[in-house]
């Protein structure tokens, strides 16, 4: 086995892992199809068919105690967060198996004891201010925990996203917020959203890193967002990263997308993850034919069987209806210290109530770069704020490289400024 060089190494059974909970993921989105068509799916599908990288290579850069807010096409997380199959399927079947019993569908679940899944939140956005709290409150229980939640392109526009990106930012949260760039809020392109080529460049305009990653190539979502995961964990503050996909289904079942030119699906199938990482294994000789043999035969195996139990679980009896709507008494909410109570409350935890400003906010009557004033605003050094990531674009599979890029150290000249709608000042 030989790999190219990694920040953070990975095993030969990691990166089998990676493969097994991929291809598991795609396997399930095309089950849940089958019985979408049976009518036994309750509802709406949402699938997740060419993000398998984003959302299995962002999840397993976490840890065990680590925090997650998964959207619908996040199933891969879940997976690697501990659940199985099952759950997901009885979950879209609403069978009284499921994670709620029979009460929601889609991927509206969520465990707050013992796999730290935080449920979904429909408005788009929302979840990004909670999991900051989420990340607040475990950093001051002394946890060291860090919090992930994934939106779309079109959730970048929301004024939550907005609020909750500041509020990160502001509060140093130690919080990843993972952009899953496919392409289409619903059926709106990002080139009619905004005028940004690289969503990752939302970050700097809160001051923390942005990194832009080929989101269909597993292995560099990984070190990406491990990268991210390690800055946000060591207390430097949130981070932005945006993962490159294409959505290959519609919205939902429902949605035959046929506002996506035939072109860009075939442009996007050509870079397929899973296809992509089958090979990558292949060319590092990381498995064999018997190796991938044995992996898609437990696949479908386990997927057979956690379709068998799904399929078994009845539909929840009418007289439960009312259980778990209200708390009544059925559960404690109660602080889960790591640290000693002490050290943030007097004596140990006053602080002067006085601010210190360096220059008092002013530039001196020097403007500064970009990249500088968001430093400045971050209370870190300039180049802490134009890190970014690069991907080997020209060979599939290939690995992320850090890389930084430099500040600008002089003034830009007057004639050469953008106006903020991006023309040149003066001309119309």
């Amino acid at each position: 086995m030989t790999l190219p060089e990694m920040k953070y190494p990975l095993s030969r059974d990691q990166l089998l892992q990676l493969y097994y909970y991929m291809k598991l993921t795609r396997e399930l989105d095309e089950q849940l199809v089958r019985l979408f068509r049976q009518n036994k799916v309750v509802g709406g599908l949402y699938s997740s068919i060419g993000q398998e990288a984003s959302a299995v290579g962002t999840a397993y850069a976490l840890e065990p105690k680590d925090w997650i807010a998964p959207m619908i096409r996040n199933v891969g997380g879940l997976l690697v967060k501990g659940y199985r199959p099952r759950d997901i399927l009885m979950q879209y079947m609403a069978r009284s198996g499921s994670p709620t019993g029979g009460k929601d569908g889609t991927s509206h679940f969520g465990d707050l004891k013992e796999r730290h899944v935080v449920s979904p939140i429909s408005m788009l956005g929302d979840l990004v201010p909670v999991m900051t709290g989420v990340a607040m409150g475990g950093r001051y229980l002394g946890q060291k925990v860090v919090t992930m939640t994934w939106i779309g392109d079109g959730g970048t526009s929301t004024g939550a996203f907005h609020e909750g990106m500041n509020l990160a930012a502001s509060q140093r949260a130690p919080f990843v917020c993972v952009v899953e760039n496919n392409q289409w809020a619903y059926s709106t392109p990002v080139a009619r959203q905004v005028r940004l080529r690289d969503l990752a460049d939302r970050a700097r305009a809160y001051g923390v890193p942005g990194y832009a990653v080929d989101g269909n190539d597993v292995v560099a979502v990984y070190q990406t967002t491990k990268t991210a995961v390690e800055q946000a964990r060591r207390g430097e503050g949130p981070v932005l990263v945006e993962s490159k996909t294409m959505r290959m289904r519609g919205h939902a079942q429902h949605d035959p997308a046929a506002y996506v030119p035939p072109a860009m699906f075939e442009y996007w199938k050509a870079r397929d993850p899973i296809a992509r990482y089958e090979a990558w294994l292949t060319e590092h000789a990381v498995w064999n034919k018997k190796v991938k043999a044995e992996l898609d035969s437990r696949i479908e195996r386990e997927l057979k069987e956690e379709t068998a139990v799904a399929e078994a679980s009845p539909l929840p009896q009418p007289e439960v209806a009312e259980q778990g709507v209200y708390c009544d008494g059925c559960h404690v909410i109660q602080a889960q210290w790591e640290r000693p109570v002490d050290e943030v409350q007097p004596p140990q935890a006053s602080v002067e109530a006085v601010w210190t400003v360096a220059d008092f906010g002013g530039s001196n009557g020097q403007p500064q770069a970009p990249a500088r004033a968001a430093a400045a605003a971050a209370g870190e050094p300039p180049s802490s704020a134009s890190r970014k990531f690069g991907t080997d674009h020209g060979k599939p599979g290939g690995s992320a490289t850090l890389a930084r890029s430099k500040a600008r150290a002089k003034p830009v000249p007057a004639a050469r400024r953008r106006a903020p709608s991006g023309r040149p000042k003066g001309r119309r």
